[in-house]
């Protein structure tokens, strides 16, 4: 029988509360201090779970170089509908559009990055 397990995605950054607090924002979440003091969870109501992590020797991605592979980012879901509200949120939070060629009508997934680097889209769903 297989033990029961979940998974969090660990983000790495300088500040790690700073940047639980915006996602816990844009996430309609909770913020969780861990007994750690480099380790800040974000749980929300909708299954989201992230955990936050200090690295004292953090530097951010540097996504869109080719020569330095995204290695992963976040894919937030957000209704068609709801798009362009979500995309003034996320900015209005701090995020930063990456990826700015295409302003124009609609579009079923914008990308940008965290107030710390890291990249993560507002995506519809399917």
């Amino acid at each position: 029988m297989a033990v029961p397990k979940t998974s969090v995605l660990v983000l790495d950054c300088a500040e790690p509360k700073e940047l639980a607090d915006f996602y816990a924002v844009l996430l309609n979440a909770e913020v969780h201090v861990s007994h750690d003091s480099d380790i800040v969870e974000v749980v929300g109501h909708s299954g989201a779970h992230l955990a936050i992590r200090k690295d004292h020797g953090y530097a951010p991605p540097s996504w869109p170089r080719p020569e330095d592979s995204q290695q992963a980012h976040l894919r937030i879901l957000v209704a068609r509908e709801d798009m362009d509200e979500a995309e003034r949120e996320a900015v209005g939070l701090g995020a930063r559009p990456l990826d700015t060629k295409d302003n124009g009508g609609v579009r079923d997934t914008r990308l940008y990055s965290d107030p710390a680097g890291h990249p993560f889209t507002l995506a519809t769903p399917g």
